[in-house]
């Protein structure tokens, strides 16, 4: 079963973008292609305990179990080895890619404090927006009592837009709040 931020999409989104005169094909009309979400840990990934507290709460905000990004080489000025791990990392595509877009736009935001909407900065020229969350409490996912330590996240929506304004017209369409 489709999600129904998925059929939203496809009767609403779609239809209107197609109708404007910018797109005569229905190949060219932009959307939304993953979801990458990383969370970097630091040196705090030594400790096995918070690791594993951290994958459990990545898994419940992400919906999919988490990749552990590892170092590529060793560098004594920050006491990092070789392989040791850093961060989480995942990608959504489909059918959870518009369950964590719904729940992002309908629950998170509204819980982010004088929270009153999304940089448009945070668009580059090839249509992709990118946005950082400063703690994970602000998921409903999360117990606010089992927290040992705040961690942010950098989320990653990647379009298939050609340009900046292409891509901010689909995401103001899709219901993202950007600022004014």
């Amino acid at each position: 079963m489709a999600p129904r931020f998925k059929n939203w999409y496809d009767t609403t989104v779609f239809f209107s973008l197609l109708n404007s005169p910018a797109y005569s094909n229905v190949h060219q009309v932009p959307k939304i292609v993953k979801i990458q979400i990383n969370q970097s840990l630091g040196l705090f990934s030594q400790n096995s305990q918070l690791m594993k507290k951290c994958i459990e709460d990545f898994r419940l905000i992400s919906g999919q179990q988490p990749i552990i990004t590892k170092s590529r080489n060793a560098i004594a000025g920050f006491k990092i080895r070789k392989d040791m791990p850093l961060g989480l990392t995942v990608t959504l595509r489909g059918k959870r890619m518009y369950e964590f877009l719904a729940r992002l736009i309908h629950l998170v935001f509204p819980r982010i404090r004088d929270f009153r909407g999304l940089d448009v900065r945070g668009m580059d020229s090839n249509g992709n927006y990118n946005l950082g969350l400063m703690d994970q409490l602000i998921f409903p996912e999360i117990d606010f009592d089992q927290v040992k330590q705040i961690f942010g996240f950098n989320i990653s929506i990647v379009t298939t837009a050609k340009n900046r304004n292409e891509g901010l017209t689909l995401l103001k369409q899709m219901g993202i709040p950007f600022q004014d």
